[in-house]
């Protein structure tokens, strides 16, 4: 039963990226709020479905972009790996993760992207990628982290309740 809040809340996520997030421009470059929020997912000390959000998340922002369909996958599958690395390490800072997980995993999608890109004959160059895209879309991104986070967490207490009785 807990793990059937992903499919709503993934849908939703799709669902607004698309149709809000991805109208608000900074130079060219985008939030990417499913990154965003499975960072912020991920972070959640009690947990364990991570890797299946990143999975769907990843194919439906694959079938719903124009990028390959495994470049989302990949990016959020390390978004997973950094959040949970950094759970274990930096777990009296929950923000700060947040903001790292986040710089590290725009970072990620934006040079696989890149990547994929190039490799398939269109004429980018990495200054101007990194410039008028990652910079940016790394700024909304950072901007969208706490809220996500709040919103993330109050998602994982309530389908994860405490054992505690008070």
């Amino acid at each position: 039963m807990r793990n059937l809040v992903a499919a709503p809340v993934i849908l939703l996520a799709v669902m607004v990226q698309s149709a809000i997030v991805s109208r608000i421009y900074l130079l060219s470059g985008i939030a990417d709020l499913p990154l965003v929020m499975l960072a912020a997912w991920a972070l959640q000390g009690e947990v364990n479905t991570a890797w299946h959000w990143a999975v769907a998340a990843g194919l439906l922002v694959g079938f719903v972009s124009g990028i390959a369909w495994f470049v989302p996958v990949i990016a959020y599958l390390i978004v997973i790996i950094l959040a949970q690395l950094l759970q274990r390490r930096v777990w009296q800072a929950p923000l700060l993760a947040m903001f790292v997980v986040t710089f590290l995993g725009t970072i990620v999608l934006y040079l696989l992207s890149f990547a994929t890109l190039r490799l398939s004959g269109v004429p980018l160059e990495l200054s101007d990628t990194l410039g008028l895209l990652a910079l940016p879309g790394l700024l909304l991104n950072l901007l969208l982290a706490i809220p996500a986070y709040a919103v993330m967490r109050d998602l994982s207490r309530w389908v994860h309740p405490s054992s505690e009785v008070e």
